[in-house]
């Protein structure tokens, strides 16, 4: 059986999530592997969720993550991020922005956001990764490089080499802003745990 690595990229409309994926697919097919994607959207144009598969390996046959889960689950906002553990399998990484994005049903009163998210990630996952991936970005120069910080942080895992990385962003992201993608993504190469870090 070949090995599929599985990633869950999980957000709202407008945070690059469906980017973000073809990103990946892309490294991985230029690592030379086969690579498959799916996205759902909500009601994305209102801040809504957006949900995207990506699986690459060997042989991939069905862009739709199996059981037992995700290998690794990229949030691009907490709540989200605390709703897409339940698809994270037992030893799983969840890397995720610390962003907040208050949905519409907090706002009218019809539901809470919980105020210790964050902590709730991280005791049901002991390998989660917490940032403000958005600090970094506007650090940078730009809000909307979020998803090449949170790229960069999943790449220091050791997914897929670097180089293929760069390349695909070059390819996917439009050309004024490829300078700053692989700015950002190098800083989120940085911010990877050091006991995770690939050389």
């Amino acid at each position: 059986m070949t090995q599929t690595t599985n990633i869950l990229i999980v957000g709202v409309g407008g945070q690059g999530i469906v980017l973000a994926g073809d990103v990946i697919g892309m490294a991985a097919r230029l690592a030379g592997l086969e690579a498959k994607a799916s996205e759902v959207h909500g009601m994305s144009q209102r801040g809504g969720s957006v949900v995207s598969e990506v699986r690459f390996g060997e042989a991939v046959y069905s862009p739709l993550i199996p059981p037992p889960g995700a290998d690794y689950l990229m949030a691009f906002e907490t709540l989200e991020g605390l709703r897409g553990l339940e698809r994270l399998r037992p030893g799983g990484v969840a890397i995720v922005n610390t962003q907040r994005i208050i949905p519409s049903s907090v706002t009218y009163g019809t539901a809470v956001y919980p105020a210790d998210a964050e902590a709730q990630i991280a005791a049901r996952c002991p390998n989660a990764v917490l940032l403000d991936a958005i600090a970094v970005a506007v650090e940078l120069g730009n809000a909307r490089a979020v998803n090449s910080v949170l790229m960069g942080v999943l790449a220091g895992h050791g997914v897929l080499p670097t180089d293929c990385w760069e390349q695909a962003i070059g390819k996917i992201v439009k050309p004024r802003f490829v300078e700053l993608n692989i700015t950002a993504f190098r800083r989120g190469l940085e911010l990877a745990p050091a006991g995770v870090r690939s050389a």
